[in-house]
């Protein structure tokens, strides 16, 4: 038999892949110089009136004073955090400050998220929108508000609770919370899979000539990107959206697709037109899990596609990752080691709970999510020292080129999983 034909790539060699990265380096410079200039703009203004829309208020108390922290998305879509001595309740309202910008407000700050003084001109309450009577509807089908909170957090990316989030944290499932992607994996899968069935036996009665990729590809294509717009634009899940559409060409026209170059490619891409997400934890966590799923393909890709979806790809990433988020996060729970079938669980439980929730049964696994969140009591710290962190990524470029580069990296990052999670 002959030999199956290579799909051609998406950079014909080196250099010219090469010449993308500088000629994008370039442009990405200039956007970045672009926001600098904004930004000394609006720092030397001595006041800046503006309308923003209260994304969380919480009250916080200091020097037995009480007052209010607001998180605010403002017109000129600046995110920022301001104080207010008002005792309103600012939830569901639009406001018109004057905020009093300074140089305290640093360049990555101006870019992600930044505190400023303000004053409250006016609050309009605003009315509820068909986010609110969603995240409402899931709300009332909960006794308990922590566990509303993970539904909404899943379903439409709103914030956790603080203790609910440490929980999480100890369970090594922070990923299952946070929209990346993962879930919009699992919702191409649904929405491409539903639409699929419903459009073959049109396709083979009225237009077998029609592409089916493209079809229901496109259309799934737009309800992901109308959902990714709902739910506020996630740094993660906007990194996941841009691989599926750049993706979904790259199948249409036939050119490799699992490979570094197109990783490459998307994040620069992003870079260049969201310069915000060079400081976000959440898109550099995302780029990583994802460049280490690529690498566990890369050498393994002739084991049977089962093995690889049920033990390579969860195990895989879950012990090449521990360096990496150990590098930002310190706390370290023995119940972590349950991320990987907790992982595969997941894909089951998101879809099943999206179902129940539609038909008003979403509160079916509550004593279940409870239970699972009552088991972390204690945590340890462990922080990988930033030289060990540089010299692990160091190794992990090195595996895109060498096998036993991969087989040093992966033997590096399961030692390093018995220190963690092995007591000596």
């Amino acid at each position: 038999m002959g030999q199956a034909l290579e799909k051609p790539k998406l950079f014909s060699d080196v250099k010219s892949f090469v010449w993308f990265g500088c000629i994008m380096f370039v442009f990405i410079g200039l956007r970045i110089g672009y926001e600098y200039y904004n930004y000394k703009t609006f720092i030397a203004k001595p006041f800046y009136y503006t309308y923003a829309t209260v994304i969380t208020s919480y009250d916080k108390t200091k020097n037995a004073k009480r007052y209010k922290v607001l998180k605010l998305k403002s017109d000129d879509s600046f995110t920022f955090y301001t104080t207010s001595h008002q005792k309103k309740d600012f939830n569901h309202a639009r406001l018109r400050l004057q905020i009093f910008p300074n140089e305290s407000i640093s360049f990555g700050s101006y870019l992600g998220t930044f505190y400023v003084k303000s004053k409250i001109k006016n609050t309009e309450v605003l009315l509820p929108t068909f986010k609110n009577s969603l995240l409402y509807a899931v709300n009332k089908q909960h006794k308990d508000e922590a566990i509303a909170s993970f539904y909404n957090a899943i379903f439409f990316a709103t914030p956790i609770e603080p203790q609910l989030r440490q929980k999480i944290a100890l369970l090594g499932v922070s990923h299952l919370v946070a929209l990346s992607g993962f879930h919009l994996g699992i919702l191409w899968a649904l929405v491409y899979g539903i639409m699929l069935l419903i459009y073959r036996p049109f396709q083979q009665k009225f237009f077998p000539y029609r592409h089916a990729l493209f079809d229901v590809g496109l259309v799934a294509i737009i309800v992901l990107g109308m959902y990714v717009w709902f739910v506020g634009f996630p740094p993660s899940l906007l990194r996941s959206y841009a691989m599926v559409v750049l993706g979904w060409a790259m199948l249409l026209l036939a050119i490799e697709l699992l490979s570094f170059t197109f990783l490459a490619s998307v994040f620069l891409l992003l870079c260049l037109a969201f310069p915000s997400l060079l400081l976000s934890l959440s898109f550099w966590l995302s780029v990583a899990g994802v460049f280490y799923i690529f690498l566990l393909l890369q050498y393994t890709k002739q084991w049977n596609k089962w093995l690889i979806t049920l033990l390579v790809i969860p195990l895989g990433i879950f012990v090449l990752m521990l360096p990496i988020v150990h590098s930002v996060f310190a706390v370290t729970s023995g119940y972590q080691l349950l991320s990987p079938f907790l992982s595969l669980l997941f894909i089951i439980f998101y879809p099943l709970v999206m179902l129940l929730h539609t038909i008003g049964y979403g509160g079916v696994f509550d004593s279940v999510l409870v239970a699972l969140f009552s088991l972390p009591k204690e945590a340890s710290e462990y922080l990988l020292a930033w030289w060990a962190a540089a010299m692990y990524i160091a190794l992990s470029l090195g595996a895109i080129w060498y096998r036993k580069i991969f087989y040093l990296l992966l033997g590096f990052s399961m030692l390093y999983m018995f220190y963690l999670f092995i007591p000596i």
